[in-house]
C-alpha cells in the first residue's frame, strides 16, 4: 500500500498542475496524486484513501488503495496447490476480453474470484453456471492466479464452507446481478473519491447498491458472491455489505495493507502466486506476510 503525507500530497499535485510544457508523465507521479489529478479533471474514476499513521515517526499518512503490480520474481513468491488451504480465496485474470473488460472497469488486475474447497477441487461461477474442478484444470486457464486466506480460519469453518459450496454446485450463474455491476461500478467512483472518509464511502457504496442491484436471490451466483456467501454460510463474513456489490477487485482490496472500499471483518493474508503471468496483470505482495 502507498502512503504519503498530506502536505506532502498537496504541495506536489500543485506544482503539477501549474508546471508547463507536455513532459510530466502522471505514471511517475505519486498513487495519490495521481488519482487527485483524475478526480478533479473527470470525477470518473475512484481511489479510495484513508489517513493513517507512519510506523516510523507517527505522523499521519495518506494511505491510497492501491493496485499495485508485481511478479513473485521482486516481491511476491510462488506456490503450488500443495500450499493452499480449505478456504483460500483464489483470484486471477486472463488475457480474454471479457478479462480485460472487468480490469478496466474497476481498474484492478483480477477480474475472477474462486474458492479452495481442499483436495485439490475449487469452486467457481462462470457463465455455465456454479461448478468444482481441480486446481489443475483451474490453473492452465488462468494467466495470473493469486491466493489470498481468512487468518481466522478453522477446520470448522472449513467444512461449513465446504458443505455450503457444494450444495451450490449444479446452479445457475447470476446473469443479472452481473449485468446490473457495469453502471453500478461506475456509480460507484463517486463514493470512492480520494479523501471521502471510510465510514461515509461505505455508507454511500451500499445506498447506491441498494437503489440499483436490489435483492440478492439464493439460487445463483456470480464469481465474488459465491465466495462472499459461502464465507457468510461458515460464520466467517468478510463484510456486512450485501455480496452482490463485492467483485474481485472488492476482494483484492481486502487484502492486508490495502485500503478496502467497504468495511470489512478482517483482513486477507497473501499466500502466493499460483501462476505468475505477466507483469501487466501480476497482483502485488504489497507487503503481505508469508503464511
Amino acid at each position: 500500500m502507498a502512503t504519503l503525507h498530506p502536505m506532502a500530497a498537496l504541495s506536489r499535485l500543485v506544482r503539477s498542475s501549474n508546471s508547463s510544457g507536455s513532459s510530466h508523465r502522471p505514471r511517475r507521479t505519486g498513487p495519490a496524486v495521481l488519482c487527485a489529478l483524475i478526480a478533479a479533471a473527470a470525477s470518473t474514476s475512484g481511489c479510495a484513501t484513508r489517513i493513517g499513521r507512519d510506523t516510523d515517526n507517527g505522523l499521519p499518512t495518506l494511505q491510497v488503495q492501491s493496485s499495485s503490480l508485481l511478479t513473485p520474481a521482486n516481491g511476491g513468491q510462488s506456490i503450488g496447490s500443495q500450499d493452499l488451504r480449505p478456504g483460500d480465496i483464489i483470484l486471477s485474470a486472463t488475457h480474454g476480453i471479457n478479462s480485460l473488460g472487468i480490469r478496466a472497469i474497476t481498474l484492478s488486475p483480477v477480474s475472477h474470484a474462486a474458492l479452495y474447497l481442499g483436495d485439490d477441487r475449487i469452486i467457481e461461477a462462470v457463465g455455465s453456471g456454479v461448478r468444482t474442478r481441480s486446481t489443475a484444470e483451474f490453473v492452465a486457464d488462468e494467466a495470473t492466479i493469486v491466493a489470498f486466506r481468512h487468518p481466522g480460519m478453522t477446520d470448522d469453518h472449513a467444512v461449513a464452507m465446504r458443505a455450503f459450496a457444494q450444495a451450490q454446485d449444479g446452479k445457475k450463474y447470476n446473469t443479472a446481478g452481473i449485468v446490473l455491476q457495469a453502471p453500478f461500478t461506475l456509480q460507484r467512483k463517486y463514493c470512492e473519491l480520494p479523501l471521502v472518509p471510510g465510514s461515509v464511502r461505505d455508507a454511500c457504496i451500499r445506498g447506491i447498491a441498494a437503489i440499483q442491484l436490489g435483492a440478492a436471490r439464493n439460487d445463483r451466483f456470480f464469481c465474488s458472491q459465491l465466495v462472499l456467501e459461502t464465507y457468510r454460510a461458515a460464520d466467517l463474513p468478510l463484510t456486512d455489505a450485501s455480496a452482490l456489490l463485492i467483485s474481485p477487485a472488492d476482494l483484492l482490496h481486502m487484502r492486508e495493507g490495502d485500503v478496502p472500499s467497504v468495511q470489512i471483518k478482517q483482513a486477507l493474508q497473501y499466500v502466493g502466486h499460483l501462476k505468475g503471468g505477466h507483469v501487466s496483470t501480476d497482483v502485488a505482495a504489497t507487503g503481505q506476510p508469508a503464511p
